[in-house]
Parts: C-alpha cells; structure tokens; sequence
C-alpha cells in the first residue's frame, strides 16, 4: 500500500446481491467516515458493534449489556455514541406476544446501519467501483449486452441517483473524495483521484466508468453550467469541470 494512503477497515460486510448498483446503505462523507473509524478505535465501542452486527436481529440495551458484562450505563454511553456516528439505528418494538393496550410500553432496540466502515487518506472509494463493476457484469450476463456498454449504464445511473441526493456538483465531489479546485478560468480540477489504484493497472475500465458516474451526477444535478472534459494533465483525475460554451 502507498505510505500516503492508508486505510482503516472496520466490520465485515456480508455478499450482498450484484443485482444492486450499490448498497442500501446512506453514504457517508469522507469526514464522516473518519469519525466513525475514530469512534470504533474504542475496544468498548468496537465490541458492542459488532455484537449487534452479529445478532442478526435488533438488540435492547439490557442485552448489550448482559453480554459484554458491562453496567447497562456504561453501554447506554457507547450506544448513543454509534448512534451519534450512523453506525448503529433505533427501532422501538413492543416485545413479547401481548399487543394492543396494556400490552407496555415498545422496547428501545439498537440495530446496524452499516455493516462495513472504511476511510482512507486521500479518500478513496474502491467500495463504489467494486460495486459499479459487479452490477455492470451481471446486467451483462441477464441482458446479453456488451460489457462496455453495461457498465456505463450502471454508472451513469447510479451518477444520477448520487447527483439527485447531493443536489450539487461540487458537494458531489467534495463528498465523493475527488478534492476539487478551482482552475481558476471558471472550471474545476480534481486534486484526487477516488479509485487511483485501480486506475493504475485498469485505466481505460476505470476511466469509462468514472465519466459516466460523473456524467450522471452532472445531469441530475441540473447543472447547466458545466461540461465534462478529459484531463490527464492537470488533474489527478482523468476529468475534470469546464464552463459550457455560451
């Protein structure tokens, strides 16, 4: 691994169907993503994660507590932190096989909401591109279409649900990791690459599916303002932001 890019990896996702462009899972911003690593850097925190990542349904505090043999304060701290970071969600669900009135009040239940946390420095989002590759192969192989011609599809639609979600190029791109700079003549570089390793051995993959992610989230940006060009001087990226022609 480069020296400048180092990684921390935490949890364990379970194979998730390739039919899927991407997990379900909200995406999380690269300054996120580093907060929830730091708050996993707790042994406490750590455990109790993957204890309910493991239960395989949603766990209340008492039974955090019960299984890691900790004061149910102690965890009722820990737990409010994951749930601080997006790692852990609340449900309230009325336990047992009463209902209706008088049945109790519903039980306070914690469950994942992710199941895998990564950040890396510079960002990189090799997650994405393994999950845009996968879903290109199998529309492959249900449609019969070229390879080529599936992963920019995939691409280019997951570009649009990202750029409808960020509602903004730019906070698309600073969220994705690409670390954009002005060029200072109305366009824009990227400082980063987010797949540059892959890039390095599969360019012309990686690049055709890099501009038709980006091209997607541009459209459904509705900014009308800017185009895509190539760039592989300037940029660290093989695109880069130009001003549109007037």
């Amino acid at each position: 691994m480069n020296p400048s890019e180092q990684e921390s990896l935490v949890g364990s996702a379970s194979p998730a169907s390739v039919q899927r462009t991407v997990a379900a899972e909200l995406p999380m911003g690269q300054e996120q993503r580093l907060r929830a690593v730091a708050s996993l850097g707790d042994p406490v925190r750590k455990k109790l994660f993957e204890l309910i990542r493991d239960a395989g349904a949603p766990m209340s505090r008492d039974e955090c507590a019960e299984a890691l043999g900790l004061p149910k304060s102690t965890i009722r701290v820990h737990l409010d932190r994951l749930v601080d970071e997006s790692l852990l969600r609340v449900e309230f669900r009325k336990m047992g096989e009463r209902t209706g009135p008088g049945s109790g009040r519903p039980s306070k239940l914690y469950v994942v909401a992710r199941r895998e946390v990564s950040a890396s420095v510079p960002p990189r989002h090799y997650d994405l591109a393994a999950s845009l590759l996968a879903a290109g192969v199998q529309r492959s192989i249900d449609t019969g279409g070229g390879i080529e011609a599936s992963l920019a599809e995939v691409a280019h639609e997951e570009g649009l649900r990202m750029g409808r979600a960020a509602g903004d190029i730019h906070t698309l791109l600073t969220e994705t990791g690409y670390s954009p700079e002005p060029d200072g003549d109305g366009g824009t570089i990227m400082a980063n690459c987010p797949f540059h390793r892959l890039s390095q051995d599969h360019q012309g993959v990686v690049c055709s599916l890099n501009g038709a992610l980006l091209g997607g989230a541009l459209e459904s940006c509705g900014d009308d303002r800017h185009a895509l060009a190539p760039d592989q001087e300037i940029s660290h990226c093989c695109a880069r932001l130009v001003p549109k022609a007037p």
